[in-house]
């Protein structure tokens, strides 16, 4: 089912590509670690939070590049320096990426609850964290309602309908004889007061009372009027909002926590002895590379096409049959399993992604840091990477889900918001079965 991506045979000058090149990528990648890391020091000492992030970001690319690529070159390195750095290098890109990928993920989980709610704005930001959603900001507080406009003294009193939560303006409308609706009601505890104090009006205004709308029965003189619950719909509809604002407050609150302390981790990582070794050897690698006696002379293209097997092997056993297949729910399955481990039918995708990655700077090594673009390469990866970052996303919300004490409302937002990630999940399946299958193309 995959096909080759590059003709990795082919070279641009014809010439076999060997070792020598491997030492120049190697050369040109550890000078841009050692680039990123002036500025990063710089933008740091000078407080600019842009040029810190993007040094960073800098780093991060560079120290992925030298770890990939000795990885797959590893016979062509010295084993005991290739063995020692590479670790070390895979541990400096995990830990200066948390607090991106702690920031992506807050962002992509309040868009989306921003989106399943009908929103216009995006919930939790700001100081406080977790605005309301659009619509909650029409619920009242039940505390507000003891605080409406009281008459001055020597004025006749207003009609009970002033404590509403429509405040004065609905006691006029409420004395001027319109019906009173459950909309000027708010929610279940204040619709029942208003529907009270609407009948109350009613009799001493002589204003009609819509029994449809607020919920009372009318009585002939003499009789008590029977107040009825106030409409379900709104209320429900009020809770689920309500709930979705207290989801959005509650991953604000937990994933700013963790990328703060992310934040702290990758500072104190820069301002270690470890960090300070692995910047020492980088530094080294800049200027003489450890290849073995034969490098120099060995043909990398079989290192890389053994590369490309090991990804077309990993995608052939994924199960891209069902992937092709839209709305599959595959991604579905074990949704409601109580472990908390990641999700066992994502591991598989996130290897393919890594090995796909190898293979991406493989082809960088043989075409000298400039690889012709290839549409299929750059679709898949993509995909790739929305299936994490939805995969990742989706297991925060479940752990959110798991916070004790949590009310029934927050607790079904964050369910629904669950399923809304593994739904992405799914589509980044389908979209990487789609330009896995696509004919390779690259542009000049």
């Amino acid at each position: 089912m995959a096909q080759r991506h590059h003709d990795l045979t082919d070279s641009a000058a014809g010439a076999p590509v060997t070792g020598d090149a491997l030492a120049g990528y190697l050369r040109a990648r550890a000078t841009e670690f050692l680039r990123a890391l002036r500025l990063q020091r710089e933008g740091g000492s000078h407080g600019g939070t842009d040029e810190a992030a993007e040094a960073a970001r800098a780093l991060r690319r560079s120290a992925r590049r030298i770890s990939g690529s000795l990885h797959t070159f590893r016979a062509l390195l010295d084993a005991d320096w290739s063995e020692e750095i590479r670790p070390e290098l895979a541990w400096l890109s995990g830990t200066l990426a948390l607090e991106h990928a702690y920031e992506a993920r807050l962002e992509r989980l309040l868009l989306a609850l921003q989106r399943l709610s009908g929103a216009t704005a995006v919930p939790g930001q700001g100081a406080g964290g977790g605005a309301p959603l659009h619509g909650t900001a029409a619920l009242p507080d039940p505390a507000e309602a003891s605080t409406a406009p009281r008459t001055a003294p020597g004025t006749a009193h207003p009609p009970a309908t002033a404590r509403t939560a429509g405040g004065p303006a609905a006691a006029s409308r409420t004395a001027g004889g319109a019906p009173v609706t459950s909309r000027a009601a708010g929610n279940g505890a204040v619709a029942s007061r208003a529907a009270g104090s609407t009948s109350a009006a009613s009799r001493t205004a002589g204003a009609p009372v819509d029994s449809r709308v607020t919920g009372t029965a009318t009585a002939s003189p003499g009789r008590p009027v029977a107040t009825a619950p106030a409409p379900g719909p709104l209320v429900e509809r009020g809770n689920l909002t309500v709930g979705a604002a207290k989801a959005g407050a509650l991953l604000d609150r937990q994933l700013t926590l963790a990328r703060t302390r992310a934040h702290s981790t990758a500072l104190q990582a820069l301002g270690s002895s470890r960090f300070h070794a692995v910047a020492d050897k980088v530094a080294v690698l800049a200027s003489e590379v450890p290849l073995t006696p034969d490098a120099p002379a060995t043909d990398l293209v079989p290192l890389a096409t053994a590369a490309e097997e090991r990804l077309t092997d990993a995608v052939a056993a994924l199960p891209l049959v069902t992937a092709g297949h839209p709305y599959n729910a595959e991604a579905l399955v074990h949704g409601l399993s109580p472990d908390t481990a990641p999700h066992p039918q994502d591991a598989p995708w996130h290897q393919v992604r890594l090995l796909l990655r190898l293979h991406r700077y493989a082809l960088e090594v043989l075409h000298d840091g400039d690889c012709p673009p290839d549409v299929r390469l750059i679709a898949a990866g993509e995909a790739l990477d929305r299936h994490r970052d939805a995969s990742e996303a989706a297991a925060a919300a479940a752990q959110a889900a798991r916070t004790p004490r949590i009310a029934p409302a927050t607790a079904y937002a964050l369910g629904v918001l669950h399923a809304d990630q593994r739904h992405e999940v799914e589509a980044a399946r389908y979209a990487f079965q789609r330009a896995w299958q696509r004919p390779a193309v690259t542009t000049a």
